[in-house]
């Protein structure tokens, strides 16, 4: 297994410097569009790799939501317009509630018992629907939901720990810069690879602490029936 886990980390180290490095020189280029379709699968094989059979449900959902976030990395660009921003935002919801159940039981105590400190989360959601509501047109509805969708994962996220939360957070503002492009303007340079390393590195944080958390359901399987 560990001799897999090494691996599996090369793999998905190599093809995001690779993606992260095209999105600094060629953001439009083949090799930007060839690679990100393979981070979802690498990062699959990461957890994969790093947990045993039979695996505990918060891995199978996660499993499901980078599945889901594959699609969203992929079938927009077979789409135009409208219908291509619909599809992402429709495959990346479905990984939002695949990653909500999932961390619905999780172990430690999630943020959404202490209402004082998810203030900032529903702030951070408020403002990015108000700055996005004019732009946003006829994609105003799935954007809220959207955003209501992603925020209960970034709180939810906290309760598998520092990694989780802190990954959860990033993965919002990865979608908070999408969101912001789209409808509001925003222009950062070299935008595209702000969103992929946010990207990359939230969904990657909440990986290992997904990982992390199925080690400590082999030592003690009772933690983990109610995940």
């Amino acid at each position: 297994m560990l001799v897999q886990r090494a691996v599996s980390y090369a793999v998905l180290g190599a093809v995001a410097l690779v993606h992260l490095v095209a999105q600094l020189v060629a953001p439009e280029g083949t090799v930007a569009s060839l690679t990100q379709p393979l981070l979802m699968p690498a990062l699959a094989a990461v957890l994969v790799a790093g947990t045993t059979a039979p695996r505990p449900p918060i891995v199978r959902l996660t499993l499901v939501a980078l599945v889901f976030s594959w699609l969203g990395d992929t079938v927009p660009r077979f789409l135009d317009g409208d219908a291509s921003f619909g599809a992402m935002i429709g495959c990346f919801l479905l990984a939002q509630v695949a990653y909500v159940v999932a961390f619905r039981r999780s172990l430690d105590q999630p943020l959404v018992t202490r209402p004082a400190l998810t203030a900032p989360y529903f702030l951070a959601c408020g403002v990015l629907i108000a700055l996005c509501f004019e732009g946003a047109g006829a994609l105003i509805v799935p954007v809220v939901v959207y955003g209501a969708a992603i925020t209960a994962m970034a709180i939810l996220s906290t309760g598998l720990g520092r990694v989780g939360g802190i990954g959860g957070a990033v993965f919002m503002l990865s979608d908070a810069l999408i969101a912001l492009h789209a409808f509001a303007g925003l222009d950062l340079p070299a935008h595209s690879f702000w969103v992929m390393l946010t990207y990359v590195v939230g969904q990657t944080m909440l990986v290992v602490a997904v990982r992390s958390r199925a080690a400590v359901a082999v030592r003690k399987p009772g933690l983990q029936s109610t995940a």
